[in-house]
């Protein structure tokens, strides 16, 4: 009861502090969330393949618990509505403590702190594919997608690039990524949002209950670091971290990446949000960006066995509900390897 009343305590005298955090505001910051001890390094992994066309890749990232950090598994998840994008959340230092801001769907991505989370997310907007006309295509440069099966792909490499890794994993503070939201991400902030989606939050409480995701436990190197179902754990459907040695395989939190036998995700100058939307509506990015690269896409790939993600039935255009929450990532390898982080 007395370590409660602390934490609220603690909360509430935060909370002030907390919204003079770059882009922070009453409706994107978790209050329930504040911890004095910094989340570990982002792990490195490789990318599951994405299970259904239309499907979404969610970064893992690390949430807090009753027993500490523990990691929530990068995943791939229906989008609640079609041309909405996920904005990953982020951890950011102010007010002496660091604090949970959660991401959200919308029309388009938003500052998530500059972190690094790969996949397409590499610190300022998103690369990994764009909507057109109500179907989601993949930039197979980034993603890890089967073209056999998954068609409304394109290639842009103008993304991929070469640097040093850096893997950490909050905004603000000694160590943290030192980053301030564009314009165009101030503005995306003010969109129309949904919260993360049942299937998320369910997938979070999952990772909540496993023990071996604990920080205390796996020592930053969880053995289920990315699934390709949400909520499925088994070794079938997931990846493990990879040692920190091979972080020459992620994306780097200035947009490049390394070429350590493929291809990754990237957010450079090139593609900074500051510029506002594509002309098709995905990740916001200033100059050249994924909806440039001049690939024609296809049409409507078969989607596979399972619910069936958003543009692929009318039945699955409506809101999803659940608490904001967020997610992690890193690169790709093209021709059927899989990305890493």
């Amino acid at each position: 009861m007395r370590a409660i009343r602390f934490i609220s305590l603690l909360l509430l005298s935060a909370f002030a502090s907390v919204l003079a955090l770059p882009g922070a505001s009453p409706a994107q910051v978790v209050v329930g969330v504040a911890i004095h001890v910094a989340p570990p390094a982002l792990p490195v992994y490789e990318q599951p393949v994405c299970p259904h066309a239309g499907f979404m890749w969610t970064p893992g990232y690390w949430a807090y618990g009753e027993a500490g950090y523990y990691w929530v598994p990068g995943t791939w998840v229906a989008a609640p509505r079609v041309g909405f994008l996920w904005t990953p959340g982020y951890w950011g230092w102010g007010g002496g403590v660091y604090v949970w801001h959660g991401g959200y769907w919308g029309p388009h991505v938003g500052f998530y702190g500059g972190v690094n989370y790969g996949f397409g997310y590499g610190g300022v907007g998103f690369v990994g594919g764009r909507w057109n006309g109500g179907v989601f295509a993949y930039n197979s440069a980034v993603m890890h997608v089967n073209t056999t099966v998954i068609r409304n792909t394109y290639v842009d490499r103008t993304v991929v690039n070469n640097t040093t890794v850096n893997r950490t994993s909050f905004n603000g503070g000694e160590g943290g990524v030192k980053a301030e939201p564009t314009a165009a991400e101030r503005s995306a902030e003010h969109e129309e949002h949904t919260a993360a989606t049942h299937e998320q939050s369910e997938h979070e409480h999952a990772a909540s209950t496993d023990k071996s995701l604990r920080a205390s436990e796996n020592h930053g190197q969880p053995a289920v670091a990315a699934t390709s179902k949400a909520g499925d754990f088994s070794a079938k459907n997931a990846t493990a971290a990879k040692p920190a040695a091979h972080s020459n395989s992620a994306n780097s939190a200035d947009g490049k990446s390394s070429g350590n036998g493929g291809a990754h995700a990237s957010s450079a100058s090139k593609n900074a949000a500051g510029g506002g939307a594509n002309k098709n509506g995905a990740a916001s990015g200033g100059g050249k960006n994924a909806a440039n690269s001049g690939t024609k896409n296809a049409s409507n790939a078969d989607a596979s066995k399972g619910s069936k993600p958003a543009g692929q039935s009318k039945k699955n255009g409506g809101r999803a509900g659940g608490k904001s929450r967020s997610a992690h990532g890193g690169g790709q390898k093209e021709s059927g390897g899989k990305p890493q982080r």
